[in-house]
């Protein structure tokens, strides 16, 4: 057996390239949604007091690998994660991915800037709900691909809120960043919204929501997490999901089933390249072991 090798941070950053990431997520969700990709529903431990672990693995076919990731939260907002790369041909392990979760929450944000591009967007304005690393890299990977001149964040606590601010301010210096009071003071100042948090009540009405909104809802990813209202989905002219059979269970969806056959998964509307309607859209995120093996794959190709 040739020995693995274990990749650290600072080599994995040097092979991330944001612009990068978000073409490789559009590839990772057309290759799942068309069945190219064999992909288990993900695991879920929830270890005590109240951290949770994420175990994910994907394949696609005709590739030299399959990967393995697991991605855990603890309390305290601390992070750690791995990704395992093994040979397809062998099954030996190839490249130990020790990124402390970053890779997980790089892709996440990729793939919902890459909606954002995909549905013809061209805001200037980007509302985020949460405080944590993902807040910071939505803003970063929406900066990408969108002109953004300014960034309305709230948050439930005014530390972690005004320290965030200051965070996203440093990454994106043109840009105007402010912190508002409530989650409907966002959905009053942008029309393109991303919702991270672990909140388990929801956090919009439909009613907060102005026509032609468009929310991607990256939080919910386990049973009994929810951000939106169910008639947010409802009344969603164009209603997207990376995985219908990961969100009926995991996102948003499994707060609404009865709008399960009209979502439409992210990969399908790429692959088409579809035209959104006009009106309010949404997106329900799980995230898919099959962009963990995309960004693994890229990440270790320009490495090697």
């Amino acid at each position: 057996m040739n020995p693995v090798r274990i990749v650290g941070i600072e080599e994995i950053c040097s092979a991330l390239d944001y612009g990068e990431i978000v073409d490789t997520m559009r590839e990772a969700v057309i290759a799942y949604s068309g069945g190219e990709c064999d992909t288990p529903m993900p695991m879920h431990l929830a270890l005590e007091p109240a951290a949770e672990v994420h175990i994910k693995s994907s394949y696609r076919r005709g590739g030299k690998y399959f990967a393995l990731k697991m991605a855990a939260t603890f309390p305290g907002s601390v992070a750690s994660g791995m990704m395992l790369l093994s040979s397809a041909e062998t099954g030996e392990p190839v490249a130990f991915l020790a990124d402390g979760g970053h890779l997980t929450d790089a892709r996440t944000a990729a793939v919902a800037a890459m909606v954002a591009r995909e549905l013809g967007r061209d805001d200037r304005v980007l509302g985020i709900l949460g405080t944590g690393i993902q807040a910071r890299l939505q803003a970063s990977l929406h900066a990408a691909v969108l002109p953004l001149e300014r960034v309305i964040l709230w948050g439930r606590t005014k530390e972690r809120a005004e320290l965030c601010r200051r965070d996203i301010q440093s990454l994106l210096p043109g840009a105007a960043v402010a912190v508002v009071s409530s989650p409907a003071e966002v959905a009053r100042y942008a029309r393109l919204i991303v919702t991270a948090t672990a909140s388990r009540a929801p956090l919009l009405a439909a009613a907060d929501l102005t026509d032609g909104t468009h929310l991607s809802a990256v939080g919910a990813d386990t049973p009994g997490k929810q951000e939106l209202h169910p008639d947010i989905l409802r009344r969603a002219a164009l209603l997207l999901a990376d995985s219908r059979r990961q969100c009926e269970k995991l996102g948003e969806l499994q707060h609404a089933p009865d709008q399960w056959e009209r979502a439409v998964e992210i990969g399908e509307f790429c692959a088409r390249d579809a035209v959104a309607p006009a009106g309010t859209s949404v997106c329900d995120f799980t995230g898919l072991g099959a962009e963990d093996l995309y960004i693994a794959e890229s990440v270790w190709e320009k490495l090697k």
